[in-house]
């Protein structure tokens, strides 16, 4: 086994723990952005003194949850995403060569974390090679992570028939066919593509006139990574919706969710409601009546 196989396995390792451990959070943050609030808000205020109504935290939710379904009820969907996560490790590079793709950047990407001045030939071919990395990897883990947000909704309406991986991939196959795995793709893909092509403009612009050695650079991409992520995270709840928006599931049509026709329908709707950005703060939630309640 070679150096470059070994880095990846301690790297999918790493990932499945920290999915793993963090799996309840994000079980909850997929509920939230659904829209779904079963614990009612309270009154409270703001942290500038204004009064507000606000939600339960995250690890409310979760106890909510927990309560419910019990500890291993906190884990519904975890191993859609697990497959999710080893089929994008061990298929990215094989879908991206499949496909006739074989830039000289995707084995050896260029060292742009240095003391030399920067280049912008370097910043584009790095762009380049994460782009496709990115989409590839999406195209093969996608399928996994609409069973797994479908497992995860089914707690609002409790389908039985979500309650099982296989029984999850048979329900969305009877109501979709095989384009039910790929509904909300295109938000996921057109959020990760504008996050990658944006870091890189604004990294290559940081390190050139603002940071100008090795040590402060290492941080550049993932603060700016950071920064452009909540800047795409309502992409990322359109794309939670409509992996559920027309299915079986009680989650995915009214009065919770409106018919969303296409998902820039569902993002005009969402922004218009002020929905757009729900699950982005865990812990200071404050109350907006939901869609379902404005109609």
């Amino acid at each position: 086994m070679d150096e470059i196989d070994k880095e990846k396995i301690a790297t999918l390792h790493s990932q499945l723990l920290v999915t793993t451990i963090c799996h309840p959070i994000e079980y909850a943050k997929v509920l939230i952005q659904l829209g779904y609030e079963p614990l009612p808000p309270r009154r409270s205020t703001t942290l500038f003194g204004r009064p507000a109504m606000i939600l339960p935290n995250v690890f409310q939710y979760i106890k909510y949850i927990k309560k419910s379904d019990g500890f291993f009820g906190c884990y519904r969907g975890l191993s859609a995403k697990v497959l999710g996560l080893v089929a994008s490790s061990q298929l990215t590079f094989k879908v991206i060569y499949a496909c006739g793709i074989d830039l000289p950047e995707l084995n050896n990407p260029p060292n742009i974390v240095n003391d030399d001045e920067p280049k912008i030939e370097d910043y584009y071919k790095l762009c380049r090679r994460d782009m496709i990395m990115h989409t590839a990897s999406v195209i093969v883990s996608y399928p996994f992570h609409v069973v797994s947000v479908r497992m995860m909704a089914s707690f609002i309406g409790k389908e039985e028939e979500y309650c099982s991986l296989l029984g999850a991939i048979v329900s969305i196959y009877r109501d979709d066919g095989l384009l039910g795995f790929l509904h909300g793709i295109v938000p996921t893909l057109l959020g990760d593509l504008t996050c990658v092509a944006v870091t890189s403009i604004l990294a290559y612009f940081v390190n050139k006139y603002l940071v100008k050695t090795k040590d402060l650079r290492y941080y550049t991409a993932p603060l700016l990574t950071f920064v452009t992520s909540t800047l795409t995270y309502p992409l990322v709840v359109v794309s939670t919706c409509m992996a559920v928006a027309g299915s079986s599931l009680r989650a995915g049509n009214p009065p919770l969710m409106p018919a969303y026709p296409t998902w820039y329908a569902c993002w005009r709707e969402l922004a218009r409601h002020k929905q757009h950005k729900r699950g982005s703060s865990l812990i200071f939630r404050y109350y907006i009546a939901p869609i379902a309640a404005m109609q």
